[in-house]
């Protein structure tokens, strides 16, 4: 093993260079001076760090990896070491049964030529390619609609399918009515909501005096995560802040009105997102960009929207520090609809999110990001809550719907009829996913944390229908056919060479028509849940006639809706 010895802790000698260059060919020597550069500044140590790099060399910690940096003189394996409080740099370089190793040397140590002739041949032949690499530049997004929209859809989200939503906050307290319940008592003035406070409630009694008793006594993340994980969520979306501007954070700018200032004195989406990312699903952050009451916010709305307050001192703030300390998968943007997205500043906070944000690469986000960006800018499409396109889009989108039919945060006067039936939860995520949607279920905890057990027998329900079926949901892609409008409502997903018929009624007499399959010499056909092949036959007039198992209810795979696998079809 051969060393190069640095004689000055700041550059490199420059009759040693000299030296070493008039032997090199003017092409690696005009290679040389362009990195030459590079090569010093990143060798440059302070004279102090220098004896403190020196004091303890034994000491060893484990370093961060060098990869990312721009500067053409490391190459792929380096790592900065820290030694006693400073940082040393160790580059190794590995060659047939050969490894070359750089290190700084004391002052008054001498060159070893052939060692480091050697080593400025190898970095001159890997680092010129590694600096060919390094020019062509990456893609970043300009502060507009044509380049942002222009960003491919991360994959995982495609390929997730299913996601648990969460409306959590202060108007968990009252309980009544909807997430709402501050506007409708005291921005609408609603005559029920201003009778619910006065039968249960002193005069005086403010919105503000909720948020103690929001006390998410009970939250506990890991059993959240749990039940997420057992109904076949891969991504989790939590409201951090709702048009109330309490925030499930101790965010910088929510002074006193923040889960960490008041009630329960925890940071909520903190735990929670360890929580969810230790079963390995994806955290979405919900994030209001208005706020119904803040006076910033209505100072801008006087001035007609000409200024930007609110934006300013709140809205950006808050998003930035998100994005940092959370790292977030998916942004659910929301409460856009006042403004276009040039009050927002949507466009400048996007491309710093695409370009250089920790999540740049993996983060996805929606269309909320102004009144005119619903269903035409953004990420993925909402469009609209509970959106059911009627045709297949031509763009990624998302259904969001809510177990409680009426509300998205917990309500204390819920009805069990206001509850959604097990069996249209399942198909509202079929139909969703056969028309290249995500299904995203909403529900809402109580104020202390609870989610309650009807909440929870919907989610295992169709966890458990996910469990036999779910090869036809996650990462399936939109068939030629989406749907065949019958008396078994067929529905149809696809996987690689894999068609799947999802019918919601099973036939009377026992035989799955399908008219769309064409078949071949090499079909095959099954039932998810069930052993073996299925018989099937083919006539001119009614297509595929598969004749389904005869089994007890008891050994039916699932109660509603249920998926036949078809290789080899047209």
């Amino acid at each position: 093993m051969d060393f190069l010895n640095v004689s000055s802790p700041h550059t490199l000698g420059v009759a040693h260079l000299h030296d070493l260059t008039s032997q090199l060919s003017p092409f690696s020597r005009f290679l040389f001076v362009l990195q030459r550069s590079a090569v010093n500044a990143s060798l440059r140590l302070s004279g102090l760090e220098y004896q403190r790099a020196l004091r303890r060399p034994e000491e060893e910690a484990t370093g961060a990896n060098l990869s990312g940096l721009s500067h053409p003189f490391f190459l792929p394996g380096q790592s900065l070491v820290r030694v006693g409080g400073a940082v040393r740099q160790h580059l190794r370089i590995k060659s047939g049964p050969r490894r070359l190793r750089a290190a700084m040397r004391a002052p008054g140590e001498r060159w070893r030529p052939a060692g480091a002739a050697l080593w400025l041949l190898l970095l001159l032949l890997l680092g010129g390619t590694e600096s060919v690499r390094r020019a062509q530049p990456l893609r970043r997004y300009t502060p507009d609609w044509p380049s942002l929209d222009s960003r491919p859809l991360p994959s995982w989200f495609d390929e997730a399918k299913f996601g648990v939503f969460i409306h959590w906050g202060v108007f968990s307290v009252p309980a009544w009515g909807s997430e709402w319940f501050w506007w409708n008592w005291q921005g609408e003035g609603r005559p029920q909501y201003q009778r619910f406070m006065r039968d249960n409630y002193p005069p005086g009694f403010s919105y503000a005096d909720f948020g103690p008793q929001f006390t998410a006594r009970f939250f506990h993340p890991e059993e959240w995560a749990d039940l997420f994980q057992a109904a076949g969520a891969k991504y989790v979306v939590l409201t951090t802040k709702h048009h109330e501007g309490f925030t499930n954070w101790p965010s910088p700018v929510s002074w006193n009105w923040n889960s960490k200032d008041v009630g329960p004195h925890r940071d909520l989406v903190g735990e929670l997102g360890t929580a969810l990312r230790k079963r390995n699903i994806r955290y979405g952050l919900y994030h209001s960009l208005l706020e119904w009451f803040h006076p910033l916010y209505l100072l801008d709305k006087k001035n007609g929207f000409k200024t930007q307050y609110f934006v300013g001192a709140k809205t950006m703030p808050e998003l930035y520090d998100l994005v940092n300390s959370y790292k977030p998968d998916l942004i659910w943007s929301d409460g856009e609809w006042e403004c276009p997205d040039t009050y927002w500043n949507s466009t400048n906070f996007l491309s710093w999110l695409y370009n250089d944000s920790p999540v740049k690469d993996e983060v996805v986000v929606n269309d909320r990001w102004g009144q005119n960006c619903s269903c035409h800018h953004g990420g993925y499409y909402n469009c609209e809550d509970k959106f059911k396109p009627q045709s297949l889009p031509d763009h990624k989108w998302e259904m969001c719907t809510s177990i409680d039919k009426f509300s998205w945060g917990y309500r204390r006067d819920m009805a069990m009829s206001d509850v959604t039936e097990e069996s249209e939860i399942i198909s509202e995520l079929v139909q969703t996913v056969s028309l290249g949607g995500n299904y995203l279920l909403n529900i809402g905890p109580t104020k202390d944390g609870l989610i309650v057990p009807i909440f929870q027998e919907r989610l295992l329900a169709l966890g458990k229908w996910l469990s036999i079926n779910g090869e036809a949901i996650y990462a399936s892609k939109p068939w030629r056919v989406q749907w065949e409008k019958n008396t078994t409502s067929v529905w149809y997903t696809s996987k690689g060479s894999a068609v799947y018929a999802i019918f919601l009624h099973w036939p009377e007499n026992g035989v799955l028509n399908l008219e769309s399959p064409i078949t071949t010499s090499t079909t095959k056909i099954m039932m998810l849940g069930i052993q073996g092949d299925l018989k099937w036959s083919t006539d001119p007039d009614k297509g595929l006639l598969i004749s389904l198992p005869q089994l007890p209810p008891s050994a039916v795979p699932a109660e509603f809706a249920w998926t036949i696998k078809l290789t080899g079809v047209k």
